[in-house]
């Protein structure tokens, strides 16, 4: 089965372009502020529009309210919710109302992080495996902290699921043998500084999927 890719806290269009173009199947905006990728209405705004029909447009949040996700979808008009930290009792209620594609992320640094997973069977559309972060750590993702891929090798997924943290061009080639990862997503590692995504390192990541 092909890898596919999504990039993730893409903020200005010129690199939205080129993850367009190097095949992206997915591509993420940020709605969070204490973020360095967040981005605003206008802009939200402004790169949504650029996106072609085929490439899905997610939304990521920490944990929102209804009038933030409002908002967001409309001006993203977003096709995916990727939420973190959102209970599953919360994640059912924003399924019910919105009817969108959800992903829940699950924080791993242990075997037994994996479990997590299970609330969500039924609730969420897909599963994304990320790296936990240290202790009192500002935000829950784009850290560039990967976790021990081999944690998921012999289990028995029963729904989709994506694998993120801590992936760069130079990484995810072995990320996708270890896991069997059949879509991976990237942020912090493809940036120059944080929350400025580079193209050249968008492109060589996206070959290196491709080339898998």
């Amino acid at each position: 089965m092909p890898v596919t890719a999504k990039i993730c806290g893409l903020s200005t269009p010129e690199t939205l372009d080129c993850a367009i173009a190097g095949g992206a199947s997915h591509v993420g905006l940020v709605f969070f502020p204490p973020s360095p990728r967040h981005v605003g209405r206008d802009r939200a705004e402004q790169l949504a529009a650029r996106v072609p029909d085929h490439v899905a447009r997610v939304g990521v949040f920490v944990d929102p309210d209804d009038a933030t996700l409002d908002a967001a979808i409309a001006v993203g008009r977003l096709s995916v919710l990727q939420l973190h930290q959102t209970p599953p009792a919360r994640t059912a209620a924003i399924k019910a109302r919105t009817g969108l594609e959800l992903w829940s992320a699950v924080a791993v640094r242990t075997r037994a992080d994996l479990a997590d997973a299970l609330p969500y069977h039924g609730l969420a559309d897909r599963i994304l495996y990320d790296a936990k972060t240290p202790p009192g750590a500002a935000l829950p993702g784009g850290m560039g902290v990967r976790f021990d891929w081999t944690l998921l090798q012999g289990v028995r997924h029963v729904q989709p699921w994506a694998l993120s943290g801590g992936l760069d061009a130079h990484n995810v080639a072995e990320a996708i043998r270890i896991t069997g990862a059949t879509l991976v997503d990237v942020s912090s590692g493809l940036e120059s500084a944080p929350g400025i995504k580079d193209p050249t390192r968008i492109s060589a990541f996206l070959h290196a999927v491709a080339s898998y």
